[in-house]
């Protein structure tokens, strides 16, 4: 089994950007897409507690589409979800 050494979260503000590039790498198939699995894993990299749940209700945000990821068209919506249940301050939200 290898392990994956993935980068961490920036502290602090983050621009919209770069917590995309931060979910990227837990891309795991690189569509270009966030899938629940893929949401997990990310949140779980942070030691959040709950990160299945959270990882569930942040899809169920954000995927307007209901097609079981979030693309970047949907983002904006993840990013809502990041900021009001995570704690994540993102800012330059205007491309998305």
């Amino acid at each position: 089994m290898a392990f994956i050494r993935y980068r961490g979260l920036p502290q602090g503000e983050v621009t919209a950007e770069e917590f995309w590039a931060w979910l990227g790498q837990f891309d795991a198939d690189h569509d270009g897409r966030i899938s629940r699995e893929e949401l997990q894993r990310a949140l779980r990299s942070l030691n959040l507690w709950f990160a299945s749940r959270k990882a569930r209700e942040g899809l169920r945000a954000a995927d307007a589409d209901r097609d079981g990821a979030v693309g970047r068209e949907e983002a904006g919506r993840l990013f809502a979800f990041a900021q009001r249940q995570l704690g994540v301050k993102i800012t330059q939200l205007g491309s998305y």
